[in-house]
């Protein structure tokens, strides 16, 4: 009895031990491979002529109240209260909308961004999930800002020239 205990206990560390050793992972840069994807370089080129249009905008828009600020100035003295108090409100509104416009600005550049990354996120991450699949991954480990801070180099392999390869492959 104890003997078939024992060899059931060492059997049961065996193939415990076995099934340890086929257990893979997978780590890679997420970032460095989507800034390597050619059509990167064209979502910042398109996002700079964007900042560029809103830059331009911006500019207007100060030299707008800038004059305004300057008419205001000289006719202070001959404007009646009722004239005054009205261009006194029109530049508080013009600044308003300038403030509003810097923020509708930042958030607008940020959402198209977003919305032109998705794209390459979606094939990056697909092609991602196909190296996973082929080479047998548990889990394929972001390196970019990890939680982990020591992964084992025996059960990980860098998963970054397989999915340089497959991305490779998509353009041909």
């Amino acid at each position: 009895m104890k003997r078939t205990l024992f060899t059931t206990i060492l059997a049961l560390f065996a193939a415990t031990a076995f099934c340890q050793s086929q257990i893979k992972y997978g780590s890679l840069s997420y970032n460095s491979l989507l800034h390597e994807m050619p059509e990167y370089a064209e979502v910042q080129s398109s996002m700079k002529q964007l900042v560029q249009k809103y830059e331009a905008e911006t500019r207007y828009n100060e030299r707008k109240f800038q004059q305004m600020f300057t008419d205001f100035l000289q006719g202070q003295k001959d404007f009646p209260q009722s004239i005054m108090l009205k261009r006194q409100h029109d530049l508080q509104l013009e600044m308003e909308r300038s403030q509003n416009f810097r923020l509708q600005m930042d958030s607008l550049l940020q959402k198209a961004e977003k919305d032109m990354l998705q794209p390459l996120r979606q094939a990056l991450d697909s092609v991602i999930q196909e190296v996973g699949m082929e080479r047998g991954y548990e889990y394929i480990i972001n390196t970019d800002n990890s939680p982990l801070l020591f992964v084992h180099p025996s059960v990980t392999e860098d998963a970054t020239p397989f999915v340089r390869e497959k991305l490779a492959a998509l353009k041909q």
